[in-house]
């Protein structure tokens, strides 16, 4: 099951005028963004890293059977102001549901309420609330037979984020193995009832459809702009974490598959930490999604949803999240987020690539001679 995604204001600084040699470059091209993205605000400064030195414990021993206590790095308020209040009420009046209530996602208060940068970030998780999946760190509904889709869903979900006047969304599912398709042509409609109404970017995080082409071929073929999908974990772990339907290799042939279809087209998945791994096999899972193509990539800590679910066996310290965004940088990503409190979709990540995809649009508009 896929889990946090946000739909977000963005109101850039610093990043506003990105230009490029040639266009034809495409790694000059990436690594010009590299550079000016590091001079731009980082992920520190949107993320509160003002705790001490934690000396409690950080890792279960093998076999043992208590709970972590939750590390300060990780404790988060949660704002209830206007912006939290005029989402929720009209998610509810359009009958849309939200991954960050469904999923229990920490980062609910800051994104809802505009956190301390001001930009307000909601999600919307379409085909309803109940997965056809059971994956064990999950806390959506499951169930063999869903409900059936809502055929307004996609003109309910872009009229919802019109009206939020946005920049930059991602929409995330649950899976629904219960339809042909699983529900890629409902996503593509979606994509483009927001397409047809504005010039919002658009980042889809999809499931891995058991890796049919044709769904993976009818979301690339939406106009989207970000192609996400989830790895989750490595691949060891991906038998106890995730449900039995999904498969570390079928993750990566999704990716390499929507490569196939839009080389140009940015992909992107994340890594959940603390759930028993090792540092080579993050390492090795990091260049499994380069060697697939993955442009961006995210990293942050597991949260155990409720006692039914997984328990965290390790809470990984912000040094050590640092660390694997250095290595993210080696291994080329277009940009690694890493950090305690990062999820799949994180507005400082969204920030960034909303800034590239600009950059790229307005070079597609130029003549020779203004490049």
């Amino acid at each position: 099951m896929l889990r946090t995604v946000y739909a977000t204001n963005f109101k850039p600084f610093g990043l506003n005028n990105f230009h490029t040699a040639c266009i034809r470059c495409t790694d000059k091209i990436n690594e010009t963004f590299s550079k000016k993205l590091e001079n731009g605000p980082q992920f520190e400064d949107f993320i509160d890293n003002s705790y001490t030195e934690y000396e409690g414990k950080l890792k279960l021993e093998k076999g043992e059977n208590t709970r972590l206590k939750l590390p300060p790095w990780l404790k988060t308020e949660i704002p209830m102001g206007k912006n939290y209040s005029k989402i929720k009420s009209q998610l509810r009046q359009l009958r849309l549901s939200t991954v960050c209530e469904e999923a229990r996602c920490p980062n609910i208060g800051e994104c809802w309420g505009g956190g301390s940068h001001g930009t307000a970030t909601a999600t919307i998780m379409l085909m309803g609330d109940t997965c056809t999946r059971g994956c064990r760190f999950c806390s959506v509904k499951t169930s063999r037979a869903p409900s059936p889709l809502n055929p307004k869903e996609p003109i309910n979900t872009a009229t919802a984020i019109i009206d939020w006047d946005l920049d930059y969304v991602v929409l995330t599912s649950v899976d629904r193995d219960d339809l042909s398709d699983g529900g890629a042509e409902h996503i593509a409609m979606t994509v483009k009832e927001i397409k047809s109404r504005s010039d919002i970017f658009v980042e889809c995080l999809v499931p891995d459809f058991r890796g049919n082409r044709s769904s993976i071929a009818t979301i690339v073929s939406s106009n989207l702009d970000v192609f996400a999908h989830n790895i989750e974990t490595v691949e060891r772990l991906t038998p106890f974490v995730r449900d039995r339907r999904a498969n570390y290799k079928q993750s990566l042939e999704v990716l390499k598959i929507a490569k196939e279809y839009n080389k140009n087209l940015i992909t992107k998945s994340s890594i959940m930490l603390g759930l028993g791994e090792t540092d080579d096999e993050v390492e090795q899972t990091m260049k499994d999604l380069r060697d697939a193509g993955v442009n961006a990539l995210t990293l942050g800590q597991y949260m155990q949803p409720t006692k039914r679910h997984l328990k965290v066996i390790e809470y990984v310290t912000p040094s050590k999240f640092k660390s694997w965004e250095n290595m993210g940088k080696q291994l080329g990503f277009l940009y690694t987020a890493s950090g305690p409190l990062v999820r799949s979709s994180y507005k400082a990540g969204e920030f960034f690539l909303t800034n590239i995809l600009k950059d790229r649009h307005q070079h597609k508009t130029k003549t020779p001679s203004e490049l």
